[in-house]
């Protein structure tokens, strides 16, 4: 081999040499570039991460004590709109007492059940076969500031007849006894101004309506509440068939109690 060939394959050998050594180099030059985007894009994954948890752990225990709060200024505010009284009526079927008040401007609720007994939780058919001592009756939920307690009281009495006992048109029986149950002082007083009035202008009527304290109220079974208005042509086949209109009719003539 000459001396010129000899000097150019130790160049090559030189080379050959050096490439493993240079893609090293730029391999890790491209690391070093890399590693830096890695560590950005990792830092920002974990702060997104990190701020959404803290989001979503702030949303939730904000929302419990924002409902709490809401739940609690809702009801504070109820209670304190709340000036709805109680009025309990017993005349007679409870249907058509329910159907008086159900709509009257000022009533909110007309609930048919049974008041003055003595047995617990009692059933329409243990009431009505006399067994409980219980009447029929409608409690009244009502705002006194829209309809006073002596309006509704005014309309109990142009709807039943007071002048029979234990009876009210064709039912007859305890559990149909015409009767008032008094919530507190006030409505005892009224209650009883209220008949005062009706004798003074009928003074020969023989009144058997009752005042007395209201007992517990147990609500009638759910086919009872609302009876004229999910049954009407039933409702208004046994009003008819039991004389109620007619007697009354009859019985309140002008003045009206």
């Amino acid at each position: 081999m000459s001396k010129r060939y000899k000097i150019l394959w130790q160049k090559v050998l030189l080379v050959k040499n050096l490439l493993p050594l240079a893609a090293i180099l730029l391999t890790g030059l491209a690391v070093a570039e890399v590693k830096p985007e890695i560590q950005q894009s990792t830092q920002q994954s974990t702060q997104q991460s990190t701020q959404q948890s803290t989001q979503q752990s702030t949303q939730q225990s904000t929302q419990p004590s924002t409902q709490q709060s809401t739940q609690q200024s809702t009801q504070q505010s109820t209670t304190a709109n709340s000036k709805t009284e109680l009025a309990t009526f017993a005349g007679g079927c409870f249907w058509c007492v329910e159907s008086l008040y159900d709509g009257l401007p000022g009533v909110s609720q007309a609930v048919s059940g049974f008041i003055g007994g003595t047995v617990a939780n009692p059933t329409y058919e243990q009431v009505t076969a006399g067994q409980t001592g219980h009447a029929e009756a409608v409690q009244v939920t009502f705002d006194p500031a829209v309809v006073s307690y002596s309006q509704l009281l005014s309309l109990f009495w142009e709807n039943i007849d007071p002048t029979v006992q234990n009876r009210q048109f064709c039912d007859v029986g305890d559990q149909y006894r015409t009767a008032i149950f008094t919530h507190d002082a006030q409505q005892l007083q009224q209650a009883e101004q209220s008949q005062a009035r009706v004798l003074a202008n009928y003074p020969s009527m023989k009144i058997y309506t009752q005042i007395v304290p209201a007992g517990v109220f147990y609500p009638a079974e759910l086919y009872h509440q609302d009876y004229h208005e999910k049954n009407p042509i039933r409702y208004k086949l046994y009003r008819a068939n039991c004389g109620r209109d007619q007697r009354l009719k009859e019985l309140w003539k002008t003045p009206k109690p």
